[in-house]
């Protein structure tokens, strides 16, 4: 009998987890220190998924939290702030990715250790699974590689992609189709 999709253990799964957040009553948005000592962990693990690169986590969760400042007073539902501030982190991490892929095409930045994103309990084979997966995901678009992620790292709905990348689903779809194709090209002999 076949595993369901929910049985299956993501190939994935060695990058480091999100901790859980709280369920608790909903934080004063005008509370920053508040919000940032609630949420900080959150955006930092999808930051560290999306970028790849534990180097450049800390800067995106401060500009994350720098648009809170700025952004957080006219947020309505105080039960948004989660999905407004994985929102933003979405946003900054594309920003920095095309940045990134720039910065290559001028042959500024140097080969990554993507194996540092591994659990520490993760095997070497996985380790090096992950960082060829990643290498493969530098070579797509930014958009492209967020999507990807977001849908098979991080294991949001394809209807939470569409929220958080501001894409139509048939965007969402097409770019998911792209990725796999092009990771199923690079990862072939795997």
């Amino acid at each position: 009998m076949p595993l369901s999709h929910d049985q299956r253990a993501p190939v994935l799964r060695v990058v480091h987890g999100a901790r859980e957040v709280s369920r608790e009553e909903p934080i004063d948005v005008g509370d920053i220190d508040a919000l940032y000592r609630r949420y900080a962990p959150y955006v930092g693990a999808v930051a560290t998924r999306l970028l790849g690169r534990d180097s450049e986590v800390d800067d995106l969760v401060q500009d994350v939290f720098l648009s809170a400042l700025r952004g957080l007073a006219q947020l309505r539902d105080a039960h948004a702030v989660r999905g407004w501030l994985a929102k933003v982190t979405v946003r900054q991490a594309v920003r920095r990715l095309r940045k990134r892929r720039i910065l290559q095409a001028l042959q500024r930045s140097g080969d990554v250790d993507y194996q540092q994103l591994a659990a520490a309990d993760t095997s070497a084979e996985q380790k090096a699974l992950l960082a060829r997966v990643y290498r493969a995901l530098d070579q797509l678009p930014a958009r492209t590689r967020v999507i990807w992620i977001l849908r098979h790292v991080v294991h949001e709905p394809l209807h939470s992609i569409v929220d958080l990348t501001s894409c139509s689903q048939s965007t969402v779809q097409r770019k998911l189709r792209d990725a796999e194709s092009h990771l199923a090209r690079e990862l072939e002999h795997v």
